[in-house]
C-alpha cells in the first residue's frame, strides 16, 4: 500500500509542477514546453529531490512519446508522406551521414574522442534530432501542416527508423567482424515489421475499428485505440526498432479510415497528459553541477551540434529544390540532439564506448539543446526573414526562390490569383470557376500542383510570398488576389510584396488570429476574413432565423458585424 501511495504522490508532484511550470511559461509568453522542462529539473534528483521513483516516472513518460507519435501518424496522411518521400529518405540519409562524419572528424581533432570508434559513436548520437520536442512545438504553433513542418517531421520519422539500424551497429563497433550480419538482422526486422503493418492496416485494423465503433460505446472505442497504439509500439520495441516508430505506424494504420478523427479526438487528452511527463523527465536529467563544471566543453558541443547540423540541413533542403525560407525554417527546427540519443548514450556506456564522465557530458549537452529548441523555433521565422533581406545576399539567394514550374496561358488577363490551394483555396477556386472567372493558383505542394495539372488549372509551383514568384503571376493585370496560406508570416510577407507590385489590386486575405485582422487591413488588404468568426456568423444566422428573427434583420446584423471587421464579436481579451 505504501508503494502505491508513493506512485500516486510522485505522479501528483510531476503533473502538478508541470502544470505550474507550464502556466508560468505561458504568462511569460514562452512555450509551455520550457515550463515542463524546468519543473522536471526542480522536482528531480538534481533539484529538490521530491520524487521517490524517478525511473517509474520515466517509464510512464515513454507512453507520452508513444501517444505524441500516434497522433502524428493519424494526422500525417500517406499522400503527404509520399509527396516528400525523396527528402524524407535521401535527405535524412544525407543528414545522418554528413552529421556523423563532421562530428567524428571534429571530436577526434579536438581530442574529445579517444579514437575513430568513439568518434563514430558520438557522430551517431549527435546526428539524431528530437521528434517529440519538435512535434510538440510545431503543434503549439499550428505549423504541423506547413511545408517546413511536413519536411521536419518526415526527416525526423526517417531518423527514428534509423535508430534500429544504429542500435544494431553499436555492438559491432566493439566487434567490427560482425558488422555485416548485425546490420542484415536489423534490416530484416524492419522489413518484417513493415510487411506485417501493411497487412494489418489493410485486412485487420479497419474492420476491427469499425466493429468497435458500431457499439457506440466511447469507453470501448478509447480502450481499443489505446491498446492498438501501445501494442504496436511495444512490438517495435521488442524488435529493437523504436516504440515511437511503432506508435507512428499505428497512427498511419488509422489515418486512412473514416474513424481517424474520432480516434484522434479520444487520444489527445491522454497524449497531452503523458507528454508533459516526458518533457518533465528530460528536465530531471539536467545536472546543473555537471554543466557548471564542464561549461566550456558542453558549450562547444552545443555550438557544434546546433550550428553544424543547421548548416548541413540547410544545404540538403536547398539541394532538393525548396526555397531558402523553407530551408532555414527546417534547419533551425531540427538542429538539436534527440531524445533517442539518451538511448544510444546509455547503450554506449554499457558497451564501454564511453566512460561515465563522457556519458554525463552528453546528457547535459542533449538536455540543453532540447531546452533551446522551442526558443530557437519561435524565433526562426523572424530570423529567416531577416537573413533573406541581407542586401549582399539577395542576388545569390533569389535563385532559390524561383518557381519550380509553372503553367500560365500567355493571354491571361483579368484573372483572380489564389495563393494557397489547401482546403480553403480549393473551395475558392471551385467557386470562381463555377462563375466563369479565370484563375491562377500559387502553391508549393507537389500534390496540389498535380491536382491542378489534372484539372488544367493555371498554376505556379513555388512559395507564394516569393517576390520572383509573384512577378510571374501578372498581378498588375489581375482582378483580385486571394491569400489563403496556412502560415501567418508568409501571409503578411505576400501581402506586403503584392501591394508593392500592384498597389490598387483588390486583395482578400485570410486571418489566422483575431490580432491579425487589423494588421492585415492596415497593410493593404481590402477585406480580411477570419474563418472561425465566419463559421460562428453562419451558425448564428440559422439560429436567429429559427428563433423567429426576420431574414432582413439578421442579414443587416451580419453585414454590420463584417463592416466593422468583427470588432463587436471579438473576445474581450484580444482588444487590450
Amino acid at each position: 500500500m505504501a508503494a502505491e501511495h508513493s506512485l500516486i504522490l510522485d505522479f501528483t508532484i510531476v503533473l502538478g509542477s508541470a502544470a505550474l511550470g507550464g502556466y508560468i511559461a505561458n504568462r511569460l509568453r514562452q512555450p509551455v514546453l520550457l515550463g515542463y522542462l524546468a519543473s522536471g529539473l526542480i522536482v528531480g534528483p538534481f533539484g529538490f529531490k521530491l520524487l521517490n521513483d524517478v525511473n517509474l516516472i520515466k517509464s510512464l513518460a515513454e507512453v507520452g512519446v508513444a501517444f505524441l507519435l500516434f497522433a502524428l501518424g493519424v494526422e500525417f496522411s500517406l499522400a503527404e508522406l509520399k509527396r516528400i518521400k525523396d527528402i524524407a529518405i535521401k535527405g535524412s540519409l544525407l543528414q545522418i551521414g554528413l552529421t556523423a562524419t563532421l562530428v567524428t572528424l571534429v571530436t577526434i581533432m579536438l581530442g574529445w574522442a579517444s579514437g575513430l570508434t568513439q568518434g563514430i559513436y558520438l557522430g551517431a548520437v549527435l546526428s539524431l534530432s528530437s521528434t517529440a520536442v519538435v512535434l510538440k512545438t510545431l503543434t503549439e504553433r499550428g505549423e504541423t501542416n506547413t511545408l517546413h513542418g511536413q519536411i521536419m517531421l518526415a526527416i525526423l520519422i526517417a531518423q527514428d527508423l534509423a535508430l534500429g539500424v544504429m542500435l544494431a551497429i553499436l555492438p559491432a563497433l566493439k566487434e567490427p567482424d560482425n558488422l555485416g550480419s548485425l546490420l542484415g538482422i536489423a534490416l530484416l526486422k524492419i522489413i518484417i515489421f513493415v510487411a506485417v503493418a501493411l497487412v494489418l492496416s489493410r485486412c485487420v485494423i479497419p474492420p476491427f475499428i469499425r466493429s468497435i465503433a458500431a457499439t457506440e460505446n466511447n469507453e470501448l472505442f478509447l480502450l481499443a485505440v489505446t491498446a492498438l497504439c501501445l501494442s504496436v509500439a511495444l512490438l517495435t520495441g521488442y524488435l529493437g526498432i523504436s516504440i515511437e516508430m511503432g506508435a507512428f505506424v499505428a497512427g498511419l494504420m488509422l489515418s486512412e479510415i473514416e474513424y481517424s478523427d474520432q480516434a484522434l479526438a479520444k487520444v489527445l487528452p491522454l497524449r497531452d497528459t503523458f507528454a508533459s511527463l516526458f518533457f518533465a523527465s528530460i528536465g530531471m536529467l539536467i545536472d546543473p553541477g555537471i554543466i557548471v563544471n564542464n561549461f566550456g566543453t558542453i558549450l562547444g558541443l552545443v555550438i557544434l551540434v546546433m550550428l553544424g547540423k543547421a548548416a548541413i540541413i540547410l544545404g540538403i533542403v536547398l539541394k532538393f529544390g525548396y526555397s531558402l525560407k523553407t530551408a532555414l525554417l527546417t534547419s533551425f527546427g531540427i538542429n538539436q540532439i534527440g531524445e533517442f540519443s539518451f538511448v544510444l548514450e546509455l547503450v554506449g556506456l554499457d558497451l564501454g564506448l564511453i566512460n561515465n564522465d563522457t556519458y554525463l557530458l552528453l546528457l547535459g549537452t542533449t538536455a540543453i539543446t532540447l531546452v533551446l529548441t522551442p526558443i530557437w523555433l519561435n524565433n526562426a521565422p523572424s530570423l529567416a526573414h531577416h537573413l533573406t533581406q541581407i542586401p549582399f545576399l539577395v542576388k545569390y539567394l533569389q535563385r532559390f526562390e524561383k518557381p519550380k514550374s509553372l503553367s500560365i496561358p500567355e493571354t491571361i488577363n483579368s484573372h483572380v490569383v489564389v495563393a494557397g490551394y489547401g482546403r480553403v483555396g480549393q473551395v475558392i477556386v471551385n467557386i470562381l470557376q463555377g462563375q466563369g472567372y479565370p484563375v491562377l493558383v500559387i502553391d508549393n505542394s507537389e500534390a496540389a500542383i498535380q491536382s491542378l495539372r489534372n484539372q488544367q488549372v493555371p498554376y505556379i509551383f513555388g512559395d507564394g510570398d516569393s517576390e520572383l514568384v509573384l512577378e510571374k503571376a501578372h498581378l498588375k493585370t489581375a482582378k483580385a488576389l486571394v491569400v489563403a496560406l496556412p502560415d501567418p508570416t508568409s501571409t503578411r510577407l505576400l501581402l506586403k510584396r503584392a501591394c508593392l507590385i500592384a498597389p490598387g489590386l483588390e486583395i482578400i486575405a485570410r486571418s489566422h488570429t483575431d490580432r491579425e485582422i487589423d494588421l492585415l487591413t492596415n497593410m493593404g488588404a481590402k477585406e480580411v476574413v477570419q474563418p472561425e468568426f465566419e463559421a460562428a456568423l453562419e451558425v448564428g444566422r440559422h439560429l436567429l432565423i429559427n428563433l423567429g428573427e426576420s431574414e432582413s434583420h439578421v442579414r443587416n446584423l451580419i453585414y454590420n458585424i463584417r463592416a466593422d471587421r468583427y470588432v463587436s464579436i471579438r473576445p474581450q481579451k484580444n482588444l487590450d
